[in-house]
């Protein structure tokens, strides 16, 4: 007589938590980036050389706010998402497809978004670590659809 056989681990789960930390990792990197290195804020400088400290300093601040609000909200969106897979809930299909659409609609607006003297108000290396979890997403929500 053979064990019996141990349940394999979902993949969508598995995708989920990628996605999940993903987002936690687009969240956190403008904040470690205001403590360490400041890149945002000489990307401010560089649009506007001539403006003084304290306004480079809020515009940045407020770049970094943005940033982080929206990691927020995704870490909520994948949590709920988590949640529902879980339990295989029936609405889980189209919260995945409604949270995909929204993560991939910031990510790309991040990508594009320019104003002022700014090309890109977000940097490239933000934006891009933005929009990794929205790929994340598009996995989750193909494999979602499958079981």
């Amino acid at each position: 007589m053979s064990a019996p056989a141990t349940p394999k681990p979902d993949n969508a789960i598995r995708v989920l938590h990628l996605g999940l930390a993903l987002t936690v990792v687009a969240a956190a990197a403008p904040l470690i980036d205001v403590a360490t290195a400041d890149s945002l804020g000489d990307h401010v400088r560089s649009a506007y050389p001539t403006w003084p400290d304290d306004l480079i300093s809020a515009d940045r601040n407020a770049i970094v706010g943005y940033l982080a609000a929206i990691g927020v909200l995704g870490i909520g969106g994948w949590l709920w998402t988590i949640v529902g897979a879980r339990k295989h809930a029936r609405w889980v299909r189209p919260v995945s497809v409604i949270m995909f659409a929204l993560g991939a609609s910031v990510a790309l607006l991040n990508l594009s978004l320019s104003g002022g003297a700014y090309t890109n108000v977000i940097p490239p290396l933000f934006s891009a670590l933005g929009a990794l979890p929205a790929l994340a997403g598009l996995a989750a929500v193909a494999l979602l659809r499958k079981r």
